[in-house]
């Protein structure tokens, strides 16, 4: 049987993931490789690999895509990673310069300034222009609050304006997989998060940053069905946009 092909996001938030992959005897049976996720997300769109950790306002752009397995990136509340990072207070905003890195935060950062801030912005893709905000996501993030006059972080505001957590990435394929190697996956990625102590040990300490509350109780990693609510109404506002 051929490889499965796996891209997953390189960012700390998959960390506990990739560990569990490597700790167990599916990594004998994929080809893994470590993406931003807008990478993630075009590599399956284009069938080049079978499953990706994408964003998850791609989803509509993959063919045959559906969510496999139990696990995510979400956070219940804020997430910590994030941000809008702006020089204004929201209300203020006229421009807003977006992050080439993440569909799904440029559309969640959209979403929230039309329907829940009900303020009317420019968005900016040139990354070396000015504005008076912008989208930041990732490891990027870390410790860099104090930086700006105001940072908000969008899984606290998703969750003020809807009452409901958010999914920022779930696993999608583009084509049927065996049930069995999705439980084994399964048992992979729970064997990761099981085992975040240890690798909180394998990351660089961060003087500014606590990643131990970060991986443990910003990020949720359980597919619940209030995410999948959360991501059917998100994707009915991106229509509306």
């Amino acid at each position: 049987m051929d490889k499965i092909k796996i891209s997953a996001v390189s960012y700390t938030n998959t960390k506990p993931f990739i560990y569990g992959i490597e700790h167990s005897q599916i990594k004998d049976e994929i080809d893994l490789s470590l993406d931003i996720p807008s990478d993630c997300a075009q590599k399956l769109i284009h069938n080049q690999v079978d499953i990706g950790l994408i964003p998850v306002a791609a989803i509509p752009f993959v063919p045959n895509a559906h969510i496999v397995g139990s696990y995510c990136i979400g956070s219940v509340g804020a997430v910590n990673s994030v941000y809008i990072f702006s020089s204004l207070p929201i209300a203020e905003i006229k421009t807003l310069k977006l992050d080439p890195q993440s569909r799904t935060s440029n559309n969640l950062a959209k979403v929230l300034l039309k329907f829940y801030f009900k303020v009317g912005v420019t968005f900016i893709t040139d990354p070396d222009a000015a504005a008076d905000a912008m989208v930041l996501i990732g490891d990027r993030t870390f410790g860099r609050k104090s930086e700006f006059a105001f940072a908000y972080d969008m899984g606290e505001e998703w969750m003020k304006f809807t009452g409901l957590p958010f999914l920022y990435a779930a696993w999608v394929a583009n084509k049927q997989i065996p049930e069995a190697f999705v439980a084994e996956f399964d048992t992979a990625l729970r064997f990761g998060l099981d085992h975040r102590k240890e690798l909180l040990l394998d990351l660089p300490q961060l003087p500014n940053f606590d990643l131990e509350d970060y991986l443990f109780h910003k990020l949720d990693f359980e597919l619940t069905n209030d995410k999948r609510k959360a991501l059917a109404l998100f994707l009915a506002y991106i229509d509306q946009l």
